[in-house]
């Protein structure tokens, strides 16, 4: 006999319910990581669903800002840091945050497939690198022809007065794209003629910015017809319509990596854990590749679809260890000559 419908009914509830409640109790149960990031804001989304797709155990919850900002941030706090995992931070921040005892050393699963330029050196590694962003200028065609100006080739180049006032570039005290620009222009010159250089490219510079995507920004939509910044901004303001040239500097581009660390006061270990895991999977480096030439897992990166040339053969010979320790004296010495240029922070 079959059994009565309202048992059937019944039971169905009962069932449902149950499912209902086992939901939102794994709901509740997933880990909440506090994440620190310089991220560029478009690529966040895509990241974090991956992520959490992969590992719905844990949830991210981002504080997003630019590179310099989110660095004072995390050496303020030193005695108490907030932060579970800084991620998307340039490599010579972290290096900082390392001098300063901040980082847990943590050797992801799939670290041996990472190239070795590419992470710390150190055995369990206090970082792994992601990607590769180096700075590239943004030129609007537009404009300069109204101006009757030609397009730069080189850094020198920047220094010619036609061009007074038409130059935006980030603060490096805010900006990573900034300071990378600064520590490769003191690298490849030396520190006396690069100081030199900024005192003469200061004269044609009309505002420093807190970001490093803005400058590009500024020169696709006209205000100003030369923009410093980075190749992904460059190459997605150019795919987004915009009339600029992105021009690769022939003396070499300044660069830093993308990378990712564990706070070592975290209580939530096991999910940071999995965040790092993740970001070094190969899941993750191709999503960086959509974005960045250069990844830290080789056979993954392609061209990006605007920027001519070869961008790794380009980057500076970079000594990320130089850079960090003196990354402080550099940024008060900038501050000092240039920052009455700089616009007001938001």
């Amino acid at each position: 006999m079959s059994p009565p419908r309202r048992t059937l009914r019944a039971a169905l509830c009962a069932w449902v319910a149950v499912i209902a409640a086992s939901s939102a109790t794994a709901a509740r149960a997933a880990t909440e990581l506090l994440v620190y990031t310089a991220l560029e804001a478009d690529q966040l989304k895509a990241y974090q669903s991956a992520f959490e797709a992969a590992n719905p155990d844990v949830k991210i919850r981002w504080v997003r800002d630019s590179t310099g900002i989110v660095t004072a941030k995390l050496l303020a706090e030193k005695a108490n840091p907030q932060a579970d995992v800084v991620m998307g931070l340039a490599a010579t921040s972290l290096m900082l945050l390392d001098k300063e005892g901040l980082l847990l050393p943590y050797a992801p699963k799939g670290l041996e497939k990472v190239k070795p330029g590419m992470r710390d050196p150190a055995d369990p590694p206090k970082w792994v690198g992601m990607d590769v962003w180096s700075s590239a200028i943004c030129f609007n065609t537009v404009e300069a022809a109204k101006r009757g100006l030609k397009p730069p080739a080189s850094w020198a180049d920047l220094l010619d007065p036609a061009y007074r006032g038409q130059i935006t570039m980030p603060n490096p005290a805010s900006s990573g794209t900034g300071f990378l620009m600064v520590s490769a222009w003191l690298q490849l010159m030396g520190e006396e003629r690069g100081w030199a250089f900024m005192d003469a490219l200061h004269q044609n510079v009309a505002a420093y910015t807190h970001s490093g995507s803005k400058p590009c920004r500024q020169a696709g939509a006209g205000e100003y017809v030369i923009g410093l910044s980075f190749e992904y901004r460059a190459n997605k303001t150019k795919k987004d319509g915009a009339p600029i040239a992105i021009i690769l500097p022939k003396e070499g581009l300044g660069w830093d990596m993308e990378a990712i660390g564990i706070i070592k006061t975290t209580r939530k270990l096991e999910a940071a854990k999995k965040l790092v895991d993740w970001a070094v999977s190969e899941e993750a480096n191709r999503l960086y590749a959509q974005n960045f030439a250069i990844v830290a897992l080789p056979g993954i990166a392609s061209r990006l679809e605007h920027v001519p040339g070869d961008i790794e053969a380009m980057l500076i010979k970079n000594d990320f260890a130089w850079a960090a320790a003196n990354r402080e004296r550099i940024l008060a010495e900038w501050t000092k000559r240039y920052d009455g240029k700089s616009e007001p922070r938001s």
